[in-house]
């Protein structure tokens, strides 16, 4: 993130430079789908919709559709939002059609679904497992990683089974579920390094970051150097348990910390945070990989890291690596979703990666971000503009350098 007390060196943006470029010339254009200018009223053509346009509709569908509701997902493809309803609920299928969204019949509903999460959580909360409701295919997505072998593997399996036919998928994940902090670069303490994921105001209106909760356990007093003098105090954190996220408020209250991510060069302004769709194609901003992206694949997910279990993340085929912990997920539109906190894989063959939502975090820290409040802003990434070019003392920007630094 960039904010302008601080001194300025070259942003060093080489890193992941053909993923940044390449995932760029994706991102700024805002090539944002239009509506269709359906009519209102009942149509069984589905509206074109915006990934941050279908959530929202997502969200009051789930209000309004009761037991009939079994989740919902984005078609990037078609632009369209696609809802699930138990089968022989045909009155609220009326209702999702009239509100310009696909219907598909499914035939586990949100509710036993829940349930079956339930039960793994009760009988197979072991360290490197995950699972989370999986709209697009109407299943709980159960993941294991590399560690869970043997007996831990015949109990989930077991588990698993036990939930009955159609309830579940297992995976198998070649990795090995981790929070993705290291030592290095963008913003430091106590010898680990994370990035920076979103500028936002503080509840008493002072200026302050959203970054993984994990990261806050490395010390209280964070700097955008390594070794440096701190430039921000961990105000509240959150890790294991129903979230990771800390807000940092910044030591000077002086300091200016746009609504924006460095994405390499240029900037992607932030609007708003919102809600994630399964589906929806998002962006992460990470000090270690810089700018990658991908599909959401799973919400209110859990995952089991050795330091402990986290609910309530948001589920991705987007890479990372040690490092980009606590780093942006963001929409083309400008649109904030998540907090990098970790996962399996790296950004050679892929993996599986958590992010905290980035509205819950904010509900639970009081803080607003964009256009919710003066100052906020989300810059991955380092320097006062994010632009990467040389500032006048020859020095990089910002603590939170997605994409700068030790690449």
């Amino acid at each position: 993130m960039s904010h302008k007390r601080i001194p300025k060196r070259k942003a060093a943006m080489a890193v992941g430079g053909v993923v940044a470029l390449g995932a760029a010339a994706i991102l700024l254009p805002n090539a944002n789908a239009s509506q269709d200018g359906a009519s209102d009223g009942v149509t069984a053509v589905p509206k074109t919709l915006k990934a941050g346009d279908a959530s929202d509709l997502a969200t009051r569908l789930a209000g309004s559709l009761g037991d009939a509701w079994a989740g919902a997902w984005y078609d990037g493809e078609d632009k369209q939002l696609v809802v699930n309803v138990v089968r022989g609920e045909n009155t609220m299928a009326l209702k999702v059609r009239s509100a310009g969204a696909e219907v598909r019949w499914v035939d586990n509903s949100m509710a036993e679904l829940e349930a079956g999460a339930g039960t793994l959580k009760s009988e197979a909360t072991i360290p490197g497992t995950s699972w989370a409701v999986d709209p697009r295919t109407n299943k709980i997505l159960v993941t294991a990683d590399s560690t869970v072998t043997g007996d831990q593997w015949d109990q989930l399996e077991s588990t698993v089974e036990g939930l009955g036919s159609g309830m579940a998928t297992l995976k198998k994940s070649a990795g090995t579920f981790r929070t993705f902090a290291s030592g290095g670069d963008a913003i430091f303490a106590g010898g680990a390094r994370c990035s920076l994921g979103f500028n936002v105001t503080a509840g008493d209106g002072s200026p302050a970051f959203l970054t993984a909760g994990h990261c806050a356990a490395a010390g209280d007093e964070w700097s955008d150097q390594q070794g440096g003098q701190p430039i921000a105090t961990v105000d509240q954190a959150l890790f294991p348990g129903a979230g990771d996220f800390a807000l940092v408020t910044y030591d000077d209250p002086a300091t200016e910390a746009p609504s924006e991510v460095n994405v390499g060069g240029q900037t992607v302004p932030i609007v708003q945070a919102a809600e994630a769709t399964v589906g929806q194609q998002v962006f992460r901003m990470g000090s270690t990989t810089g700018l990658a992206d991908g599909q959401v694949l799973g919400l209110n997910a859990t995952v089991n890291y050795p330091e402990g279990t986290v609910t309530g993340l948001i589920q991705t085929d987007v890479c990372a690596e040690p490092g980009d912990s606590g780093g942006s997920l963001f929409t083309q539109d400008g649109l904030a979703i998540g907090l990098t906190s970790g996962g399996s894989g790296d950004c050679t063959v892929g993996g599986e990666t958590f992010f905290q939502p980035v509205t819950t975090a904010l509900e639970a820290v009081g803080a607003t971000l964009g256009d919710g409040g003066a100052g906020a802003g989300d810059q991955a990434g380092g320097q006062e503009q994010g632009t990467g070019q040389e500032a006048p003392d020859g020095q990089a920007g910002a603590e939170d350098q997605a994409g700068a630094g030790d690449q």
